[in-house]
């Protein structure tokens, strides 16, 4: 393994779950082109829609758009 690979895999472990799956999905989108891309794409439609169904079941509660935001511009920093 280069050193290049090794500083990589180790800075990675500092990124949190959220960034490390997203970091993986644009890595192998990059070797796996479209057809992977459709099986993320089913896998996220599948996961909003166990996630809305928790919300209408009152098992999860909902963020307000703000919050949302918020979230999104603390993981992208």
């Amino acid at each position: 393994m280069s050193e290049l690979l090794k500083k990589i895999e180790h800075d990675t472990q500092s990124l949190s779950k959220q960034e490390r799956a997203f970091l993986a999905d644009r890595l192998l989108s990059s070797l796996d082109g479209e057809e992977h891309n459709n099986d993320v794409e089913e896998a996220w439609i599948a996961e909003a829609e166990r996630r809305y169904k928790e919300y209408k079941e009152g098992k999860r509660p909902g963020s307000t758009a703000e919050e949302v935001f918020a979230e999104a511009d603390r993981i992208l920093k």
